[in-house]
């Protein structure tokens, strides 16, 4: 009886759309590569009417392609993506763990590696201090890119035009009054961040906590990561620690480099382009 009410409890959750469009994705295998949409509706015991609605709307996201034009189907990209994401930011977890708690043990400092997901910065690594003044985050913890100082490092390879796509709006939401008004402010930031071998900002995200943050790169010398040095912002005005903290975390960031040069980076899946692509 407790497990028919676990599982009535579930089910309450469950959204029938997004459902029956992951039995379609799991319907494809290395057997059957290619499906029709009438042999998926009947396999699945889905309406063909829902089944073709279904596959546009995951044809238009890039997770399934018409095979060679005609009216089959296989996967698309996008679940290579997922794929490819979910195992290179395990891989950089598992590396990057014993790198930053070095660093951290070396400089007294919270470390952290982030990657971009999107508009997003992704926490995958965390090795904390004990102190006060630590900032909040968490593995996982998502944060906006354009307002904090690793997004600035994981934005820096896009051109303008590809930052445009990204932050299409007129004005970016500011996280403090150090925020970039718009996608044009941002990018000059970027640019100028890019002369140096690393950034450094006091209470761009957090009033209360400085950043130190540096490139982390893989093969061919793309940025896969960002690795963060986070100290409370009273200590900003030191610098003699900063230079310390920066060639400390500079170091380090090369060490990453040479773990993760087996690393392919991958362009982020935008969704927001392939709808305009498409339409």
């Amino acid at each position: 009886m407790d497990n028919v009410l676990k599982i009535d409890a579930t089910e309450k959750y469950v959204v029938p759309g997004l459902d029956r469009g992951l039995r379609i994705l799991c319907a494809f295998s290395r057997k059957e590569p290619i499906l029709s949409a009438p042999e998926l509706a009947r396999r699945l015991a889905i309406p063909r009417s829902t089944v073709f609605r279904l596959l546009a709307t995951l044809e238009r996201l890039g997770f399934v392609e018409r095979d060679s034009g005609g009216r089959d189907y296989c996967l698309g990209l996008g679940v290579l993506r997922l794929g490819f994401e979910c195992l290179a930011s395990k891989e950089l977890a598992e590396l990057g763990k014993p790198v930053l708690e070095k660093l951290r043990d070396r400089i007294n400092c919270t470390c952290n590696l982030v990657v971009r997901d999107g508009r997003s910065v992704v926490y995958v690594v965390r090795s904390v201090v004990s102190s006060p003044y630590s900032n909040t985050v968490q593995l996982g913890t998502r944060l906006p890119a354009h307002a904090t100082v690793l997004g600035r490092v994981l934005l820096g390879e896009l051109t303008f035009a590809q930052l445009q796509e990204v932050y299409p709006e007129e004005r970016l939401q500011a996280a403090t009054d150090k925020t970039p008004e718009t996608v044009a402010e941002l990018y000059r930031r970027i640019q100028a961040d890019k002369a140096r071998d690393y950034i450094y900002e006091s209470g761009y995200f957090e009033p209360s906590i400085a950043t130190l943050a540096v490139p982390v790169r893989g093969e061919g010398g793309a940025v896969v990561s960002a690795l963060g040095v986070t100290l409370p912002s009273f200590r900003a005005s030191d610098e003699g620690l900063i230079q310390n903290l920066a060639e400390a975390a500079c170091a380090t960031a090369h060490e990453l480099s040479q773990l993760f040069d087996h690393v392919v980076a991958m362009p982020s899946l935008d969704i927001s382009r392939m709808h305009e692509r498409k339409s």
